[in-house]
């Protein structure tokens, strides 16, 4: 991995160079594909009322353009030095955390069924008649994983419902799942 150790306002010791060199050793221990570290020490010269003088920016870069940052102030170097690195892992353990998730989102079944009962190809709307009785409004727009063209009189259909200015309305309209799949 690449390191760049750099300062502003201040003049770079021998012992925050060590110490952000072996900071950076153990962050690499423990997540091994990082590309790229920089790390800045500033002195807040103008800042003469604060407490917090001392300023560590950490920056990592990963594969894939991702970039985990980290910026601490603190009254010395070697504490804003430990801040922002300690900030700096539990970040990257939160990132590899997200990224190891097999979790796939599917978007909520609509819980209304019907069969589209008029068609107006022209102005792109039509009717659903719902299970139980009653026309639903549903305009092209609220169709999901289908085309206006696709469906015809007859379409069975699941969809989302929402009163309208005149009338219940269709929200989300799309075909109903395969029959092997389970409905909520």
């Amino acid at each position: 991995m690449e390191l760049e150790i750099e300062s502003r306002n201040v003049a770079m010791t021998p012992r925050w160079k060590t110490e952000i060199e072996a900071r950076m050793d153990d962050l690499q221990r423990g997540h091994d594909d990082l590309i790229h570290g920089r790390v800045t020490l500033t002195k807040n010269r103008h800042h003469k009322k604060l407490a917090n003088v001392a300023e560590a920016l950490v920056v990592i870069s990963l594969p894939g353009r991702h970039t985990i940052t980290a910026r601490k102030e603190n009254k010395t170097f070697e504490e804003a030095i430990r801040s922002a690195f300690a900030a700096v892992d539990i970040e990257l353990t939160k990132y590899r955390e997200k990224r190891s998730r097999k979790e796939v989102r599917l978007p909520p079944i609509p819980p209304n069924r019907g069969v589209v009962s008029k068609l107006f190809p022209t102005e792109r709307y039509g009717f659903i008649l719902q299970d139980g009785g009653g026309e639903v409004y549903f305009h092209a727009n609220s169709l999901q994983g289908l085309a206006f063209d696709e469906i015809e009189d007859g379409t069975e259909v699941v969809f989302g419902l929402e009163e309208g200015n005149k009338g219940p309305q269709a929200t989300v309209v799309s075909l109903p799942p395969s029959i092997g799949s389970k409905l909520p």
